[in-house]
């Protein structure tokens, strides 16, 4: 039986498992070196940025909404819902769980979320944990918008797009979590173990988000316009302002147009 043949549930899963693999050979550098060059992982922070962005249009926005007016809907509002709600609930997630966050270059980063006595290790996983998440959920609902035919753009290869857009964007995900925990002096394999651990939340959220859509048919323009807020979120908070702190910003810039570029190209190409 092809992958296109399988339960959307199981598609989802897949998806994201296949995420979290990417994000876990992103770690895998750590095995040979305590440091990677700073302005290549700042174009690749930047490249990651370029996905997500593209990805919450071509991939969520624009089908739901076109999704939302074949349902009778005023096309805008469950995008403009669906965005806020989005970005609100990831703003909430941020402001409560404790979790390292970028500043500015002069005072490299702070802990954000409530007061813990979580070790700096500990907070730098979960901040890229969090990032994970709404990613996760986006692969989810593009799958299960795929199932459930509700058209709007929202296609099986569309979904596929996604998964290898945001898969690709992984690696510097990995390698943001592993190196740091390399130069603080911890042992290569366990590096590379919470490095990988970081993605572990995508097919957890995708199976998820395919599941809801599923169940609950009539949120779809609603729940992809939530992943599309929740993901450019992420860029805005944190990807972007983590790849130019070093002053790498010319770098960082082309690293989002590169990604933007390859993740439109993906979603019109395979969408």
């Amino acid at each position: 039986m092809s992958f296109y043949d399988w339960h959307p549930i199981g598609q989802a899963l897949a998806a994201g498992c296949f995420t979290w693999g990417v994000t876990s050979a992103g770690a895998i550098p750590v095995f040979f070196t305590k440091r990677l060059n700073q302005k290549f992982l700042d174009t690749m922070l930047g490249m990651a940025a370029g996905v997500m962005m593209a990805a919450s249009y071509w991939s969520l926005l624009a089908p739901g909404i076109e999704m939302a007016e074949q349902m009778g809907m005023v096309p805008w509002v469950p995008a403009v819902v669906g965005f806020i709600g989005g970005a609100v609930t990831l703003r909430v997630i941020d402001a409560i769980l404790p979790h390292l966050h970028v500043v500015d270059r002069n005072t490299p980063e702070m802990a954000e979320g409530l007061k813990s006595s979580w070790r700096r290790s500990t907070l730098l996983i979960a901040a890229i944990t969090l990032h994970n998440v709404p990613e996760g959920l986006a692969v989810g609902v593009a799958f299960g918008a795929a199932a459930a035919g509700a058209g709007g753009g929202a296609t099986l290869a569309g979904a596929m797009a996604l998964a290898l857009g945001i898969g690709l964007q992984n690696f510097p995900e990995g390698l943001a979590v592993a190196m740091p925990l390399r130069r603080e002096g911890m042992s290569r394999a366990r590096c590379f173990w919470y490095g990988q651990l970081s993605g572990i939340v995508e097919p957890i959220a995708a199976v998820l988000g395919a599941g809801l859509v599923l169940l609950m048919q009539p949120i779809l323009p609603y729940a992809l316009a939530f992943a599309a807020g929740a993901m450019i979120f992420v860029v805005a908070e944190d990807l972007i302002p983590e790849a130019q702190r070093e002053g790498n910003v010319d770098l960082a810039t082309m690293g989002v147009i590169g990604g933007f570029s390859i993740m439109m190209l993906l979603d019109v190409a395979l969408g």
